[in-house]
């Protein structure tokens, strides 16, 4: 797919998934961790219009330079942003300025990717930028989908976003436990495609023989493990675990009710009931280590999950590892403001693996590293059992 077509597709994605909106639904923040759609929107505009447009198309301006504060999510190097839990109270600008916005930088970016600004300004170290601002934008599309169900999540009148758009009802169709032999293995990002900066390194890891599951948990399998008291027994957990849920009063995972005896979740479908044969989704890293443990088993590492996930199927939820988000042999970070995007979040977080159901098409691979804080459950995360 050509440059431009790969760019313009991206962003109809986009506002495709923001159709079935009211405008209403586009600014409220309901967690520090969970921005606007506006916000989403704008934001990924600003990447374009400030990595790419400004430096690489001649005699380009700002469609409002106040923008920069606002749109700014983390890029320290970049100047002064607004502050991160505040990006809900921004009533302008509307809607309707950041669509314009968003229209503005995309005839500007047809312009930068015309045949003759090609031929003149676009070197390969645009080119990849500009792709990297696609996948940072795709990338944003499945936070706009899991800030927006957090959102809805708290509102007693279980909005539907699209009636079709349960995107928690995949079963398993396989089972079973893959054994995957001791030995040297390979891992990490090799070949021409797209990767992060995190997933380069590729290098060699020792792996004791081991099995996985060939099925992710159920919800079935995990409502055993609330009704035999997994979230009253302490010797389940880590002690981070222990505090988190104690403070925080967690009995189950995130936007599940339980109604008249029986087991209800929120959905952007609307409120369901419970399928205990779906996979598992939006728990924690400390409920799955948790659940793991009630069951005498263990999560995979992040590697363990690479060497396997060529002979699972994988892609319906991020499946937690064990690993700690950390770098790999040789990682460097790139000079300037696109240096920020991986490297200096490696503390304290956990490796997810996979992909989810509303990770945006062609934006997955088995070397892929998410992550993030190990008490989250907003993140479409489900587990994966080893031993």
């Amino acid at each position: 797919m050509m440059l431009l077509d790969a760019y313009l597709q991206t962003r109809r994605v986009s506002e495709l998934l923001c159709e079935p909106l009211e405008v209403e639904d586009f600014v409220p923040q309901a967690v520090e961790f969970a921005s606007p759609p506006k916000w989403h929107l704008a934001h990924v505009t600003w990447f374009f219009e400030t990595f790419i447009l400004k430096e690489y198309l001649p005699g380009y301006r700002a469609f409002d330079p106040q923008f920069s504060f606002l749109f700014n999510s983390y890029y320290q190097s970049i100047g002064r942003r607004a502050i991160r839990n505040q990006r809900g109270i921004y009533s302008r600008p509307t809607v309707k300025q950041v669509y314009q916005y968003r229209h503005y930088v995309d005839e500007h970016m047809k312009k930068l990717l015309s045949p003759s600004q090609l031929s003149k300004n676009i070197n390969q170290q645009v080119k990849d930028l500009i792709i990297l601002g696609i996948h940072h934008e795709q990338q944003h599309q499945e936070l706009l989908l899991t800030d927006l169900k957090y959102t809805f999540g708290l509102n007693e009148l279980h909005p539907v976003y699209q009636a079709d758009f349960n995107l928690i009802k995949d079963h398993n169709n396989a089972g079973g436990w893959l054994k995957i032999d001791e030995n040297l293995y390979a891992v990490g990002h090799q070949g021409e495609g797209f990767c992060f900066d995190n997933e380069l390194g590729r290098h060699q890891v020792y792996l004791p023989s081991f099995d996985i599951n060939k099925a992710l948990v159920t919800n079935g399998e995990y409502i055993e493990f609330i009704e035999q008291q997994g979230y009253q027994n302490f010797s389940y957990w880590l002690d981070d675990g222990w505090s988190w849920l104690q403070k925080k009063k967690i009995s189950s995972p995130l936007y599940w009710h339980k109604v008249d005896g029986e087991w209800f979740y929120y959905t952007l479908a609307g409120l369901k009931p419970v399928d205990p044969e779906a996979m598992l989704c939006h728990v924690s890293y400390y409920e799955a280590q948790a659940y793991a443990n009630w069951k005498g088993m263990r999560l995979p590492t992040e590697f363990e999950w690479e060497v396997a996930s060529q002979q699972l199927a994988w892609g319906k939820r991020w499946e937690w590892t064990s690993s700690a988000y950390l770098p790999y042999p040789n990682f460097a970070t790139k000079a300037g403001a696109v240096g920020e995007y991986n490297g200096k979040f490696m503390a304290n977080q956990m490796v997810l693996r996979g992909a989810s159901v509303a990770t945006s098409s062609g934006h997955a691979r088995y070397t892929y590293r998410n992550f993030f804080y190990p008490h989250m459950q907003w993140q479409f995360s489900g587990i994966r059992l080893a031993k």
